[in-house]
C-alpha cells in the first residue's frame, strides 16, 4: 500500500463510516493506471468496449490490432483501412465512425495527445468530448484508469448508482446530482472511493470474501 493509498483510505474512513466498511471488507488496494501503450491506443480501446461485455470487447479489440503491424494500430493506418476490413474484426459501423473520427483528429493535429496529461480534469473533458462517441463517462474512465488521476467521480456510471443506493439503503437509484452532492465529502480523494464502491458490487449482497 502506498502512501498515496494509506493517505487517501485513512480519508475516506474519516468522512464516510459506510464507505470505510467497504474498504474493511474488500482489503485490497486499486490497481495502478494502465500505462501500456499509448493514449490513442487507450481511447481506442475504450471505444470498442463501449456497450459491451468484456469478453465480447477483448475479441474485436485483439482482431482490430491484428489489422496492424505489431499488432499496434497508428491512426494514419485506421484511416486508411477499408470499412469492410474493420467490420471484419467486429466493429459496428457507427464504431468505425468513432474511430475515423478519433483518428482524423489526431492525424490533422485538431486532437494533440500528448500533453494531454499536464492538463486539469475538466481540460481533458473538454477537449476528448468532442469526439464522436466519447462522452464525458468515456473520458472519466480515462481520467482514472490511463492517467491517474485521484479525483474523478463518474456520476453518470449506473455502477456507482446502484453500489451508492445499496451502501446506504436508498429505495431509488441516486441520480447524477445526487451522487456529485454526496461524493463531495470524499474530495480530494473520489477515484479510490469510487473503486471501492465498484467492487461493493462484486457479490449480490455487496459482501465480498
Amino acid at each position: 500500500m502506498t502512501t498515496s493509498h494509506r493517505s487517501a483510505v485513512a480519508h475516506l474512513r474519516r468522512v464516510d463510516p459506510v464507505l470505510g466498511e467497504i474498504i474493511a471488507r474488500v482489503r485490497k488496494a486499486p490497481p495502478p493506471p494502465r500505462r501500456a501503450g499509448t493514449h490513442y491506443d487507450a481511447l481506442v480501446r475504450a471505444i470498442i468496449y463501449q456497450q459491451l461485455s468484456g469478453k465480447a470487447a477483448a475479441t474485436i479489440h485483439r482482431r482490430f490490432s491484428e489489422l496492424y503491424p505489431n499488432k499496434r494500430p497508428r491512426a494514419h493506418l485506421v484511416l486508411a483501412t477499408s470499412d469492410e476490413a474493420l467490420r471484419g474484426a467486429g466493429l459496428s459501423r457507427q464504431k468505425i465512425g468513432y474511430l475515423r473520427d478519433l483518428s482524423a483528429r489526431v492525424v490533422d493535429g485538431s486532437l494533440p495527445l500528448a500533453h494531454l496529461g499536464r492538463l486539469p480534469d475538466d481540460a481533458i473533458i473538454e477537449h476528448l468530448v468532442r469526439v464522436k462517441g466519447i462522452g464525458r463517462w468515456t473520458v472519466q474512465m480515462f481520467l482514472m484508469f490511463r492517467l491517474g488521476r485521484p479525483d474523478v467521480l463518474p456520476e453518470l456510471d449506473l455502477g456507482i448508482q446502484n453500489a451508492i443506493q445499496r451502501a446506504y439503503g436508498l429505495k431509488k437509484r441516486p441520480k447524477p446530482k445526487d451522487v456529485i452532492r454526496l461524493g463531495t465529502k470524499w474530495r480530494p480523494h473520489a477515484t479510490t472511493a469510487c473503486w471501492y464502491m465498484w467492487r461493493s458490487l462484486e457479490n449480490g449482497d455487496g459482501q465480498l470474501d
